[in-house]
């Protein structure tokens, strides 16, 4: 059994302070949360309609990783691609060496004091548990930022920049710069909870994230995000909940509908495209043809794709790492930019929390081409890196969002763009949202 314990705080919110109550959560297998009564205070854990903010610490059983192992040990290889590129998919021997240190080396504990050494937290919203990490600056007058992972990512992929955006003084910047944090795993991602029924879409993802700011007693933020967080941060722009100030991504939504009706029907490039918008539609061809099938398996049968990666260790290792593969400003080599327990945190994260078909399931629930042109009338911000997907250009960019405030493209980092290069990202987001303070 797998158990994350938390003891009693008392937390701010406004000008209300409130007891958070002690809790307990005991995770069976796939981290589905049971109430239990904590010792320290003799009532049930969180119900669907408690408000509460209550703290949160990871402590996985030695027993979890002791299978861990086992299954690593006892996997069944494939043969060999019969290719000597990666057209095939992941080869053999590169994913071999990722498992096999997996299986010998890895300490999955270093990655548990990671999470630990931040303040973590977990409240309910709209009958499911939330869980994130909540870093508040020194700097009274810091902005709120509430950042969103993507798939097959995590809270992981952006611990990097937790440092450089609270406490920018630290790490060459100005203290003006500084940000509160908010950093939630996606309902079915993480350790957040499980949606028990159909309906958990984008849509709805971006008004939990409204209640989760609002409950956390800002008046004013910004959002942020990459992969699914943009999407996310696109549909918060075009909700407007009360007090979002602008939004900032990094694969954004920009593919004008003439550009999308020919990929989707497997056309040439429309005429009169300049060299920049028919380079993003070569990349965005490619990924239609070649890249996608990931997608289309999990926006199609995500419980079909759970039963090997739930089973697999191997399994779930070689699907994450195909795109890390493939993402990356690296060329096919992820290593030059994350290093293996880079990869390894999030991938054991993902294994230990029985997460690939609920992580999937934001696939089924968000069945819509998300490059598609958006329509946001909010202050927005936009940083283009040359290893994304596609590299959105400026004048696709202007026409889906209608106030753009900023507008970057940069020489390194790809999709995972906060994990690779926190540095170069830290200082986008700061220059992004600088003239919103």
């Amino acid at each position: 059994m797998l158990a994350v314990t938390s003891v009693p705080i008392r937390r701010r919110v406004g000008a209300t302070t409130a007891a958070a109550g002690a809790f307990s959560l005991a995770l069976l297998g796939a981290f589905s949360y049971a109430p239990i009564v904590s010792a320290a205070a003799p009532t049930p854990s969180a119900t669907a309609d408690d408000t509460s903010i209550r703290p949160f610490h990871v402590n996985v059983p030695e027993a979890a990783l002791v299978d861990l192992r086992k299954r690593i040990a006892a996997t069944r290889w494939p043969d060999r691609e019969t290719v000597t590129d990666q057209s095939q998919g992941v080869q053999l021997a590169k994913i071999q060496a990722l498992v096999n240190y997996w299986g010998t080396d890895y300490d999955w504990r270093k990655a548990e004091a990671k999470l630990n050494a931040l303040p973590e937290f977990v409240t309910t919203i709209d009958g499911v548990d939330i869980q994130f990490i909540w870093v508040r600056s020194r700097n009274p007058k810091a902005m709120p930022l509430i950042m969103t992972h993507g798939w097959p990512g995590s809270a992981f992929e952006l611990l990097k920049v937790v440092g450089p955006l609270t406490d920018p003084t630290a790490y060459g910047g100005r203290a003006e710069d500084s940000f509160d944090l908010v950093l939630p795993s996606m309902p079915g991602y993480g350790f957040s909870g499980k949606p028990l029924s159909p309906g958990w879409d984008a849509d709805r993802i971006a008004r939990a994230w409204a209640v989760l700011m609002k409950r956390l007693g800002y008046k004013n933020y910004v959002a942020q995000g990459g992969d699914w967080g943009s999407v996310v941060a696109d549909k918060m722009a075009h909700q407007q909940p009360p007090g979002l100030l602008g939004i900032h991504v990094n694969m954004p939504a920009t593919v004008p509908p003439n550009v999308a009706k020919a990929l989707n029907d497997g056309d040439a490039p429309p005429a009169g495209l300049t060299a920049k918008e028919k380079a993003a539609f070569l990349s965005l061809d490619n990924l239609y043809k070649k890249g996608g099938g990931y997608a289309a398996m999990m926006v199609t049968r995500p419980q079909t794709v759970g039963y090997g990666l739930a089973d697999s260790p191997a399994g779930q290792a070689a699907w994450m790492y195909d795109k890390f593969a493939a993402w990356t400003y690296t060329n096919g080599d992820p290593e030059r930019e994350l290093t293996k327990d880079d990869m390894l945190d999030d991938i054991t994260l993902y294994w230990l929390t029985n997460s690939a078909t609920s992580s999937a399931q934001l696939y089924w629930e968000n069945n819509a081409n998300n490059f598609n042109a958006v329509d946001i009338s909010i202050p927005a911000a936009v940083t283009v890196f040359p290893g994304e997907i596609y590299q959105a250009p400026r004048s696709w960019t202007e026409q889906s969002y209608h106030k753009l405030i900023y507008f970057n493209e940069v020489d390194k980092g790809g999709h995972f763009a906060a994990w690779e290069q926190p540095k170069l990202f830290s200082e986008e987001i700061r220059a992004a949202f600088r003239s919103l303070r």
